[in-house]
């Protein structure tokens, strides 16, 4: 590992010497990727050099203790402990910096919420989820925008597509897919008897043209009317698009905008996420085949977690992790259960000894 450190270092270090290169700056696009690299190294070779001056501080007390002299000892002991005590930390702390990060996690997402088993009770519960990660984006500081909705009459959705923007926006939501269950009385229950009813997510990262390359000869675009409840346009302008990808079958379709080159626009943004998806999981498969983290596959038909309503509490089936703080998690406040899968994925790769190096 302190090779890796010192090979990390080094390459901080020119790098370091490269930011006032005039020619550093004529690439926007090379400039941006310099940074990002740099600014991880930095923090990783800021904690390093801290494990280093703690290693001279233990051996400077070591050698304080052999002294003859009582105070000298007496300070170089608590010295000692104060160091032996921070070390484990800093180690684990590198540990944790040298683990290889997911090349997808500051891309951009878009969410689908689809409503499941439950009829009417699921799609008014796919409405809460579209709210909680409203919320929580508010509360990250991300953009959140609606890309397509088929709505029921009650204020539920049968379906939902979303897109999330900002910096870490997968390496967050990257954990909500798969499916959702709730237990509540419906509010259409006159018997107050509760009822389980199931959602699923799908989180993908947003694929750029780099990533994903569309042969407009592949689709096929059609405009119709809006339909739906509500707005003025509705069912009057064909600003409506569906777009099936003739590959692979996929079928998008977007009537958020009034202008058809917008939803147009919005749409070929889900179908290239669902083909980077699909190319994505591909991939996984082939290299991590017979490998499952402890925090579940991400696959959308592995249930995942419980919203149980009477008894105000949301269980993580991944981790074992049970809050009794429901009103608080679908209000937003979903860190309670993103940070623990993130620190349960971390302490897996850990034990199986991954590095970025």
């Amino acid at each position: 590992m302190f090779e890796q450190l010192a090979s990390a270092e080094m390459r901080y270090e020119q790098m370091d010497a490269r930011l006032s290169s005039p020619d550093l700056m004529k690439d926007p696009a090379a400039y941006a990727s310099f940074m990002k690299e740099y600014r991880a190294l930095g923090e990783i070779v800021s904690v390093y050099r801290n494990y280093r001056q703690l290693v001279d501080a233990e051996k400077e007390a070591l050698e304080l203790m052999q002294a003859g002299d009582d105070d000298l000892k007496v300070l170089a002991k608590e010295e000692l402990r104060s160091v032996r005590e921070q070390l484990p930390l800093v180690i684990e702390q590198l540990q944790i910096l040298l683990l290889p990060k997911d090349p997808l996690d500051e891309k951009n997402v878009i969410v689908e919420i689809r409503a499941c088993a439950g009829g009417e009770e699921a799609a008014l519960f796919a409405a809460v989820l579209y709210r909680m990660y409203g919320m929580y984006a508010d509360k990250k500081g991300f953009k959140m925008e609606r890309l397509s909705a088929n709505e029921t009459e009650l204020g539920g959705y049968r379906e939902i597509t979303f897109s999330v923007d900002g910096e870490g926006a997968y390496s967050r939501l990257k954990f909500e897919s798969g499916v959702h269950r709730v237990q509540r009385v419906p509010e259409t229950e006159s018997q107050g008897r509760i009822q389980t009813s199931t959602v699923t997510v799908a989180v993908l990262p947003e694929a750029d043209e780099i990533c994903v390359q569309i042969n407009p000869a592949d689709l096929v675009i059609e405009s119709c009317k809006s339909s739906g409840a509500g707005g003025q346009h509705i069912n009057k302008t064909e600003s409506a698009v569906r777009i099936l990808h003739k590959p692979s079958g996929i079928v998008v379709e977007c009537q958020e905008e009034r202008s058809q080159f917008k939803n147009k626009d919005k749409a070929l943004r889900m179908l290239s996420a669902k083909l980077f998806d699909i190319k994505s999981r591909e991939q996984n498969e082939r290299i991590a085949a017979d490998r499952r983290s402890q925090v579940g596959t991400g696959d959308r038909s592995e249930r995942i977690r419980t919203y149980n309503y009477p008894q105000g509490r949301v269980t993580d089936h991944r981790i074992g992790l049970t809050l009794y703080d429901i009103e608080s998690v679908v209000n937003g406040e979903l860190d309670k259960v993103i940070d623990p899968l993130i620190a349960a994925k971390t302490a897996e790769d850990l034990k199986n000894g991954k590095t970025e190096f």
